[in-house]
Parts: structure tokens; C-alpha cells; sequence
């Protein structure tokens, strides 16, 4: 039993499939975690000139089911990215949590699987998701290598670039580099994290150094400017033991057709446990993506598609025949 005080969790919710994310990642929380101690809170941009529209909560059987399962509509502003960048979200959200309560952030389509209290969190040293592709920067023929790019990042804000250096990965390969998927992280403040996420990203996305001059920012800005501030944090890529988040306690499925392709049959057992009540049933069903692959059946289907021993390598290939059998929804 490692969890030795509380800390809180947050995701974001809002209008369109997000709210029903966030609804299903509480009724995981509560069915996984009945004794959890901290707080759940569903972060939700307020209306403002980042977004043409309201980007709150609009379902308000959404809104009553949270509050059931005790999670606590947290509002933030949203005065840096809004709808050109909804992923600039999670971000700015970290300003609005209690300042000095560590904090695990979690991207609302994760699905919990066992008690959190397994994963040994050091909330000094932050760490991400490594369940993650190499997916920036993307290597021009002529351009840039990666030493080059991530030095230059790392030059910027004054960092130790060897010291995130994995040195039993070849030079020039993009796992030897410090890189997450932002699916998850954790601090000891999110005040503090969010400061200094918010000063990387918007340092990066305004004045990027001349060696990102030909690299795509949209929708990597996260993903680049996280492995600085876990780094700058004292973090890294081995704070946590292998295997419990994006593994046997959490499950970050991205979109329910990926779930059901690809995940072990604990995650779909889960899942549908988890939405099997009838008053999370009632309101997950509003959903149609979410009514056809849970409750109508269509993810038996996908998941039929697919050997789970023998999956294809690239997320793309799973996607496209996902999609030629006309079982695609997100």
C-alpha cells in the first residue's frame, strides 16, 4: 500500500465527446477506488473570445452523474490557446487546482482498472506516459537531426540536455531523447507545474528556436514542451515502476474502436462493468459512439477484427481496417 496521503485527480470535461469521457473516467474512479481520499475534478473551460463556442458541459444528466459520483466541476480560463488548441486544455487548467496538493492529471479517455494506491508515486519527481510513438520531431532529409532540435529546446530554457540523455538507445534514435505521451503526469503543485508548462508551450509555439523552423507544432506543442518541464522538475522517464499506469491499473484507450482492437480483455471486462449501472448507463447511451460500441454490440465486433497477439505495429493500420469495415466512430 503506497498511497500514504491523498492527492487529487483531475481531467478535462466539456461539450461533445469529452463530457462523456470524463463521466465514464468517474464511474472508473469510483468502481476501482471506492476508498480513494482525493479529490476528482472535472476541469471545464469557461466561455470566452478563445472560443466561438460554449465549450462548458451542455448535457445536464452529464452534469447530475458527475456530481453523483462526487466529482467537482472545476471552471478555468482560457486566456492562451481555446479552440486553436484544445489540447492547450490541459495546460491551463493546472492554474485553477489547489495550489500545494499534488496532483495527478489524467486525459479523460483513460479508463481505471485497479486501486491507485498500487502505483508508488514520488510527487518530487515528475514523470509522463511512455506509451507513446515517436511522433516529433518529424526528420527532414536535409533538415535538422534530433540532437540538434531537442539541444536547441533544451538550450532555450537553460536545461542540462545530456543529463536527459538515454544513453542505451543509438544517437540520432528517438527514444535515446526524453519524450512522453502527455496521456498522464504528476507533481507535488500543480500551480507550479502549470507555470512552467504554460511559459515552455507558449515560449515554443511564439518563438520557436531556428531549428523547429520546419517542424509542425500542431498538435505535438504538448508533447514538446512536457519532457522539458518534467526534466526542468526533476522528473524523468523512471519515477515510476513499469507496467501500472498504461498497464495493469490504467488504461489510456484514446477512442472506444482502439479499446476494443487492441486492449487485453481485462480493459474490456472493465469497461463494461463500470457502465453496466443503470444510472451510468442512461446517460453514457446519449452518446452514440458510446451506445454502439458498449451497449449495441459493435465493439465485440471490432474486437473480433483483430488477434490481440498479433496486432499491426503502426496505430494507422488498426485505424484503416477499423474503418473499411465501417466500424469507425469516435
Amino acid at each position: 500500500m503506497h498511497q500514504e496521503h491523498a492527492f487529487n485527480i483531475v481531467v478535462v470535461g466539456q461539450s461533445g465527446r469529452l463530457q462523456y469521457e470524463a463521466a465514464l473516467f468517474a464511474a472508473s474512479l469510483r468502481a476501482t477506488n471506492p476508498d480513494f481520499r482525493g479529490r476528482l475534478f472535472i476541469a471545464e473551460p469557461q466561455p470566452g473570445p478563445l472560443w466561438p463556442q460554449d465549450p462548458r458541459i451542455d448535457n445536464q444528466d452529464v452534469r447530475d452523474l458527475l456530481a453523483a459520483l462526487d466529482a467537482e466541476i472545476l471552471p478555468f480560463e482560457s486566456r492562451h490557446f481555446g479552440a486553436a488548441y484544445p489540447h492547450g486544455n490541459k495546460i491551463e487548467c493546472l492554474g485553477a487546482l489547489p495550489e500545494g496538493e499534488p496532483f495527478v492529471f489524467f486525459d479523460s479517455d483513460t479508463l481505471l482498472l485497479d486501486r491507485l494506491n498500487r502505483v508508488p508515486f514520488d510527487f518530487t519527481r515528475p514523470t509522463a506516459s511512455l506509451r507513446r510513438q515517436g511522433t516529433w520531431p518529424v526528420i527532414e532529409l536535409y533538415g535538422p537531426g534530433y540532437s540538434e532540435i531537442w539541444q536547441s529546446l533544451y538550450d532555450r530554457f537553460g536545461l542540462d540536455f545530456a543529463g536527459s540523455i538515454d544513453p542505451t538507445w543509438p544517437d540520432e534514435f528517438w527514444r535515446r531523447y526524453l519524450y512522453f505521451n502527455a496521456g498522464f503526469f504528476f507533481f507535488r503543485c500543480p500551480r507550479e507545474f502549470g507555470a512552467r508548462f504554460l511559459d515552455y508551450a507558449l515560449s515554443i509555439r511564439d518563438d520557436p528556436p531556428p531549428a523547429l523552423v520546419c517542424q509542425p507544432l500542431d498538435p505535438w506543442l504538448d508533447q514538446i514542451a512536457l519532457p522539458l518541464v518534467i526534466h526542468a522538475l526533476g522528473g524523468g522517464r523512471d519515477t515510476l515502476p513499469p507496467g501500472l499506469l498504461d498497464g495493469s491499473v490504467s488504461c489510456h484507450y484514446r477512442l472506444l474502436p482502439m479499446l476494443y482492437a487492441r486492449e487485453d480483455d481485462a480493459v474490456v471486462a472493465m469497461l463494461e462493468t463500470v457502465t453496466s449501472p443503470n444510472r451510468v448507463k442512461k446517460v453514457l447511451k446519449q452518446y452514440d459512439p458510446i451506445k454502439r460500441m458498449i451497449y449495441q454490440g459493435r465493439g465485440k465486433k471490432v474486437r473480433d477484427l483483430f488477434d490481440r497477439s498479433d496486432l499491426p505495429r503502426r496505430e494507422q493500420a488498426i485505424r484503416n481496417r477499423i474503418k473499411r469495415e465501417g466500424f469507425w466512430m469516435r
